[in-house]
């Protein structure tokens, strides 16, 4: 008889009537931190120091939710990993999954701002000295992932904010992989170095990305290692090393090495609408360009980012005198 009858299934799953039910798989495996007092956690706001590596609100690598915490989905040097931080009772609680796990834990003071000194800034305008004040919780973040805020940033040149975050979501979706661990269903991880230099063209195209921005993604994806290097350098000298890819300029690098390095002073320049919102905000003139920009701002040398930072913050932009621009679509060319 032996060979007639098939052997019981482990208990993975249960028989009933000639169909197989599930048995859910186990939660995966956490990893946890905590930093009592090592950030000023009372005083932390994750949405002021996290907001800026958000690509638009329906971001699949972020989330902010509704009980305070924040997600995010990276591609690390180990793989990819899941990040849940949130802050209670003046602690830092996190909890990381899949293999990036444990290096993202490793990195969580420098991303909450440990690296940062909020001190060193002197305001020598009421505006930004109000402005400070009020936003007492800002630190800024150093991811130490290079790639991750590259490729967005390349997107986001000269196109509506609506395209390039389209853009990015499409993507990153379409390419990358779900994000470890029990995290909000939609969340995705960006898609690794080689997956973004085999995109074929077509697709970048269904994206509405033309062909100067996604041929420079590719070549910045084809030398990633060399980029992610940048991370751990001074930010001049990262910066010049990005610049090295055709296709990555000065505005480019400033919005990268901002978040990968948390460099304080590398204001933006070459941007359509910082010069004459900081020329409003300090002088009162709105036809500021980047030498006039990087004027109002020497006497905050050293500081120049937080600066620029804290004047977007302040809500004191120039009254709008023309439409918004209207969102390209290439795809149906």
């Amino acid at each position: 008889m032996a060979g007639r009858f098939a052997p019981r299934t482990p208990t993975t799953r249960t028989t009933i009537r000639g169909g197989h039910i599930p048995v859910p798989a186990p939660r995966p495996q956490a990893h946890s931190r905590r930093l009592p007092d090592q950030l000023g956690a009372e005083e932390l706001d994750l949405g002021l120091t996290l907001g800026p590596l958000r690509r638009g609100p329906a971001d699949p690598t972020f989330r902010a939710a509704a009980d305070g915490s924040v997600w995010r989905a990276s591609r690390t040097p180990e793989g990819a990993g899941t990040l849940r931080v949130r802050v209670r009772g003046g602690v830092v609680e996190a909890e990381a999954w899949g293999p990036g796990g444990p290096w993202l834990l490793e990195g969580l003071p420098a991303l909450l701002g440990a690296d940062d000194d909020p001190a060193a800034f002197v305001p020598r305008h009421k505006l930004l000295a109000l402005t400070h004040r009020a936003r007492r919780g800002l630190r800024l973040t150093r991811t130490g992932l290079v790639l991750e805020s590259l490729i967005p940033s390349i997107l986001e040149q000269k196109v509506t904010t609506h395209e390039a975050y389209g853009a990015w979501r499409w993507l990153v979706r379409k390419y990358g992989e779900p994000a470890p661990g029990p995290a909000p269903d939609g969340m995705y991880v960006m898609p690794d170095a080689r997956t973004w230099a085999l995109i074929p063209s077509w697709e970048w195209h269904r994206a509405n990305v033309d062909g100067k921005r996604s041929a420079t993604v590719v070549r910045a994806a084809r030398v990633a290692a060399r980029l992610e290097e940048a991370a751990h350098m001074a930010p001049a000298e990262a910066r010049e090393r990005l610049e090295l890819v055709p296709g990555i300029g000065p505005w480019t690098s400033a919005e990268t090495i901002q978040r990968s390095n948390g460099a304080p002073d590398e204001v933006t320049t070459g941007d359509l609408h910082l010069p004459g919102i900081v020329g409003w905000a300090l002088a009162g003139d709105r036809t500021a360009d980047d030498a006039a920009m990087l004027e109002l701002l020497a006497p905050y040398e050293g500081q120049r980012h937080r600066a620029a930072r804290l004047i977007l913050l302040s809500g004191r932009v120039p009254p709008r005198r023309a439409p918004r621009m209207t969102p390209g679509d290439i795809t149906a060319i």
